[in-house]
């Protein structure tokens, strides 16, 4: 009993650790519960319209009416529309033909889907869907059709005609910008990311709070050198061994996989670089606010895997909930993931990806200035 006594007392003297044993579970399940077992809703389309009247219209509310589409815009120009699937504001164009209006049995019409298929999940959703409805939506052109030529022939014997005849009104046709990508083309960027991640946060706990626990931390600070030449060292040692890590992953990708990235790769090195540099930061700025590594493990987990799943790693963002969508925007992991993704699926230059660079940046200027600010107090 006094054993038992004295371990909840010390729990209870070492809040993260308390805190993270409490709600960390709860947060798991919600994200697993969300994540994996979430529909695909709301993906961002634009639609194409080149024509006017009744059956446009149709077509217009019967996509608008279900909750797979988001639809930023209905706009007249194909190529606009394929630039804003090529720019990431849209993940699909709808394209319907010019002559879209007047459709019946005897002439059938292309409908284009232009897909962005670097989101390999999305794009099983969204081309099986899309072709579904306008399978429908033909089916309902050649019944309206057929009705109409009874009315003006007065032959009553075109109204048992059945949909198998008439279900060629409309052509489905697919374009995939990066061609087909499998699932662990879509994978591997995310993962390669999340393994920088992770190796980044937990050597830092061994590297920092783990010495600072042995005394290991203190006896170098009494060695005729400098603060900043030993965080700046493991700082420095952190990097090579998580871009190595990081090296040796994309080599075994493309040998046991086939991937090739269509990108830099330079560009994909320095981004390595980049996401492991910034999570060591959060690493440093966790560190120097404990004292003991199972304390920095406790704090960093809560954060760490979260992050794992409202980031995009295993499945879109798009199967989370509004509220977790909007907490992954606050995720320095999402932005690695969406240029790494970018830059090897899409071949993106880093005009392209500016924007998660410059977050990432963000993220790891803030990290480093908590993070040295306190460390430099404490010891």
């Amino acid at each position: 009993m006094w054993m038992i006594k004295k371990d909840l007392l010390v729990l209870w003297r070492h809040k993260p650790r308390l805190l993270s044993i409490l709600l960390f579970p709860i947060l798991m399940i919600a994200l697993f519960g969300y994540g994996m077992g979430g529909t695909i809703d709301n993906l961002p389309v634009v639609v194409v319209a080149q024509s006017d009247g009744p059956i446009t219209d149709q077509t217009l509310s019967a996509i608008k009416g279900l909750e797979l589409y988001d639809v930023k815009d209905i706009i007249t120009d194909p190529d606009v529309g394929k630039q804003m699937v090529r720019d990431g504001q849209v993940k699909a164009a709808i394209i319907l033909p010019t002559d879209y209006e007047g459709i019946d049995s005897s002439q059938a019409k292309a409908v284009t889907i232009y897909v962005d298929s670097s989101d390999q999940m999305a794009t099983q959703i969204l081309v099986p869907s899309t072709e579904a409805l306008f399978t429908r939506i033909s089916a309902e052109m050649g019944i309206a059709e057929i009705q109409a030529t009874a009315q003006m022939t007065q032959n009553p014997a075109l109204m048992g005609i059945s949909y198998q005849g008439i279900t060629s009104a409309i052509n489905f046709q697919i374009v995939k910008q990066y061609g087909d990508i499998k699932y662990i083309d879509y994978l591997v960027p995310a993962i390669i990311a999340m393994t920088v991640m992770m190796g980044a946060m937990m050597s830092m706990g061994e590297s920092l709070a783990g010495e600072r626990e042995r005394g290991e931390l203190a006896r170098l600070f009494m060695t005729p050198t400098s603060i900043a030449t030993v965080v700046g060292g493991k700082i420095v040692s952190r990097l090579v061994i998580q871009t190595s890590t990081a090296l040796i992953l994309i080599g075994a990708a493309i040998v046991l996989f086939g991937i090739t990235i269509n990108g830099s790769m330079i560009l994909t090195i320095l981004l390595l670089i980049l996401t492991a540099l910034c999570f060591v930061g959060f690493g440093i700025m966790i560190s120097a606010r404990v004292s003991t590594q199972e304390d920095y493990v406790q704090m960093v987990m809560p954060f760490s895997m979260p992050m794992m799943f409202i980031s995009g790693v295993f499945y879109p963002l798009e199967t989370m909930p509004w509220i977790f969508q909007q907490i992954a925007k606050i995720a320095p992991l999402t932005y690695a993931n969406d240029a790494l993704r970018g830059v090897m699926l899409k071949g993106a230059g880093i005009g392209d990806i500016w924007i998660d660079v410059a977050v990432l940046l963000g993220f790891t200027a803030l990290f480093f200035l908590m993070g040295v600010f306190r460390f430099n107090r404490d010891i």
